[in-house]
């Protein structure tokens, strides 16, 4: 199976000198590391993953050699991780894709959930119902139960995603068209919102609340980060 990390940002919200994917965490690993880690152990050797990076990409590259391959965003700083998960689309071998951003921390065994939406081939996009914050990404259903609007301006939304996506093979082409014509500083979720529109895409909203789960992109978010139990 293909798996996408989105790292190739310069993280300046949380303000370090180094890549925000790694960042060190409590139990001395980088966010990077607690990912490959988490997806080595659930899905094995088998796993094809791959890491779009930009900024300072050779510590990146130099901190995941053994266990990815990459694809390089050459205009890191100009663009969003919609151009970044498009460079990867293209790119990576057929077949469905999880994806993921390179700043979201998580526990074991919210991979295993996602593993059985995986394993039935539904595209989907992972998303916490406990918490709809006015700056987070935010979705809306429609009558059918699939997503309909993806966004941080949502209004009324249900929850929030996660950073945590897969895109099945036949819907793959479609996305890859929807972020082609995103602007370059539109986020992923701008290039899945047009394709559920236009396309007619079904993407699932898989509830992981009772996972914790933190995107890191404040102080504030790396502290809520190291209090998970990230070791199984």
């Amino acid at each position: 199976m293909n798996v996408v990390v989105l790292a190739a940002g310069m993280g300046t919200r949380l303000g370090r000198p180094y890549p925000k994917p790694l960042t060190p965490l409590a139990d001395g690993r980088s966010i990077l590391r607690q990912q490959l880690d988490h997806l080595r152990e659930t899905f094995g050797p088998q796993a094809q993953i791959t890491l779009v990076v930009g900024f300072k990409m050779g510590l990146v590259m130099e901190a995941a050699a053994d266990d990815a391959s990459f694809v390089y965003n050459e205009l890191y700083d100009q663009t969003n991780t919609c151009k970044s998960l498009l460079k990867a689309l293209r790119l990576v071998p057929p077949g469905g894709v999880l994806w993921m951003n390179g700043d979201v921390v998580f526990v074991p065994g919210l991979l295993n959930e996602l593993g059985t939406h995986i394993a039935a081939d539904r595209s989907f996009v992972a998303v916490n119902t406990a918490s709809v914050a006015d700056e987070e990404v935010k979705y809306t259903l429609d009558g059918d139960g699939y997503i309909k609007e993806l966004s941080k301006q949502v209004v009324g939304g249900l929850g929030e995603a996660v950073g945590i996506n897969y895109v099945n093979e036949a819907d793959r082409v479609a996305l890859i068209k929807h972020l082609d014509r995103c602007a370059d500083q539109d986020y992923f979720e701008r290039g899945l919102e047009t394709a559920i529109a236009e396309e007619g895409l079904r993407v699932t909203a898989v509830d992981i609340s009772s996972y914790d789960c933190v995107e890191v992109d404040f102080e504030p978010d790396l502290d809520r980060a190291n209090r998970l139990r990230v070791r199984g």
